[in-house]
């Protein structure tokens, strides 16, 4: 028994409008906050693997090393990490009177990530802004 014969059932309409409009707000919000960083701060070389030696640098080139147990040595030094304020001051003591001295961080395989970047922060705050790392071809 149907008692609604003679009533039109109306179809649910889905309109786009509002929302493109609200899509359209989202993106300019997120095109207005978004803040862009600076990833800059300190000039990286990132050395390629091929087997050649990269070319001789004009300026002084301070050797650090790290390894896997976070042992650190500044030219064949060893040198305890004693925080980047102190590590900082080693790395001047081993630049001499050079300003602008390559900074070359040869890191174990192994080693901690952080201790890669408190050699980099190290540096910057030392003022040195050459940093290159060195590789190896692997064993074939």
């Amino acid at each position: 028994m149907n008692f609604q014969r003679g009533r039109s059932r109306e179809e649910p309409e889905i309109n786009l409008i509002p929302m493109i409009d609200v899509l359209m707000v989202i993106l300019i919000f997120l095109m207005i906050t978004t803040s862009y960083a600076k990833f800059a701060e300190l000039q990286i070389n990132l050395p390629q693997a091929e087997g050649e030696q990269a070319a001789a640098s004009a300026g002084k080139q301070i050797l650090v090393a790290v390894d896997s147990s976070e042992h650190y040595a500044i030219n064949n030094a060893h040198t305890p990490f004693a925080g980047i304020d102190n590590f900082a001051q080693a790395l001047r003591k081993a630049a001499g009177a050079e300003t602008e001295p390559t900074i070359i961080i040869s890191a174990d395989a192994k080693a901690p990530h952080q201790s890669v970047i408190n050699i980099m922060e190290s540096a910057r705050v030392a003022g040195y802004g050459r940093i290159t790392f060195t590789t190896q071809n692997p064993a074939k």
